[in-house]
């Protein structure tokens, strides 16, 4: 390709980018949207009338949270081969119609040990879906080199439309049926996950990745502080989306702002990956990663200062805005270490 076509893509991303591809990839943005902005944070939503129903401590919530986030690494680390094993698309589709059923189940299950199970299967569906997804998106993206960020853009704006879709309906749904309506909010967000996991098929094309892809071994050791960062940012992100809501409603917030702070964390998280393009292009050696899990906390903290409603607001959409880019920059980070001899700086 010429590098005066390069700049008429770059110029004119979508109406340059094949049609097809681009349709593709953001039918493949479903994926975790459905796996990650529903089947994984909108738990937050649901919550505090779970709490109130059911009689749990914090401890009791976060034991949810736990199980969840147990099903999501068991998933990420058996990805690869089940990916080999099965192909990208049906293990995204099996995986995003997991985290239909587990919806459904934690609309019929009260036992705690139950409602656990369900949410861990909603992490192993979570991280299939994703993973197998980006997979896809990937390579329809190395088709287009001169828009290669646009396009893994739209897949990454995938958990920001699932967030924005549970903020609208959730907070209102229980405000209307009132204290122990939990299992109609997870109702609503399986009802929300359906019609989007069919969408995946929208999205058919390549079955199963280069039987290359994931062979190579990962330099660990020259990415450990990285790896370690992003741990701390994991616990950390998670803890604000799992509790963020239950502060809101603790500072008096009704559920017509709460349903707003998540849409505002959604509809941020939506545009980040195009917020964050130049940050991720100039910041090299894992400045980006410093920078984002930066602007992450940042984010975080401002509740603590005030629980004032336009405070609560500019967190979320710091927050939002910030914290899904910072798996752009550690991809961004990783990509050109892999591979790289053991002794390159």
């Amino acid at each position: 390709m010429s590098l005066a076509r390069q700049k008429q893509e770059a110029a004119n991303p979508l109406r340059s980018t094949d049609r097809h591809d681009f349709l593709t990839v953001a039918a493949l943005a479903l994926a975790p949207a459905v796996g990650l902005g529903i089947a994984r944070f909108a738990y937050a939503l649901v919550l505090p009338d779970m709490r109130a129903d059911l009689g749990w401590t914090y401890a009791d919530a976060g034991r949810m949270t736990a199980a969840n986030a147990l099903g999501y690494l068991i998933g990420a680390l058996f990805a690869a081969r089940t990916i080999s094993a099965g192909g990208a698309f049906r293990v995204m589709v099996s995986g995003a119609f997991a985290c239909v059923v587990a919806l459904g189940l934690c609309a019929i299950f009260r036992n705690d040990a139950l409602l656990n199970a369900a949410w861990f299967l909603a992490g192993i569906g979570g991280s299939l879906a994703f993973v197998a997804g980006g997979v896809l998106a990937t390579g329809i993206a190395q088709r287009h080199p001169a828009r290669a960020s646009f396009l893994l853009g739209l897949f990454y704006a995938g958990p920001g439309l699932g967030i924005l879709l549970s903020g609208v309906g959730v907070p209102l749904v229980l405000e209307q049926l009132g204290p122990g309506s939990w299992p109609a909010a997870w109702t609503v967000l399986a009802v929300l996950s359906l019609p989007l996991t069919f969408g995946l098929w929208f999205a058919k094309g390549e079955m199963r990745p280069s039987p290359a892809a994931g062979q190579e071994r990962a330099p660990v050791r020259r990415m450990a502080f990285l790896l370690v960062g992003y741990f701390i940012f994991g616990a950390g992100y998670i803890a604000y989306m799992t509790f963020m809501i239950a502060w809101v409603q603790n500072q008096g917030a009704g559920a017509g702002f709460q349903s707003l702070f998540w849409i505002a964390i959604g509809l941020a998280a939506m545009v980040s990956p195009w917020l964050w393009a130049g940050v991720l292009k100039r910041r090299l050696h894992g400045r980006a990663f410093a920078t984002l899990t930066g602007v992450t906390a940042l984010g975080a903290a401002l509740p603590l200062l005030s629980g004032a409603k336009p405070v609560l607001l500019a967190s979320a959409t710091l927050f939002g805005g910030a914290f899904f880019a910072v798996v752009a920059a550690t991809t961004a980070f990783v990509r050109p270490n892999h591979g790289r001899p053991a002794s390159a700086s």
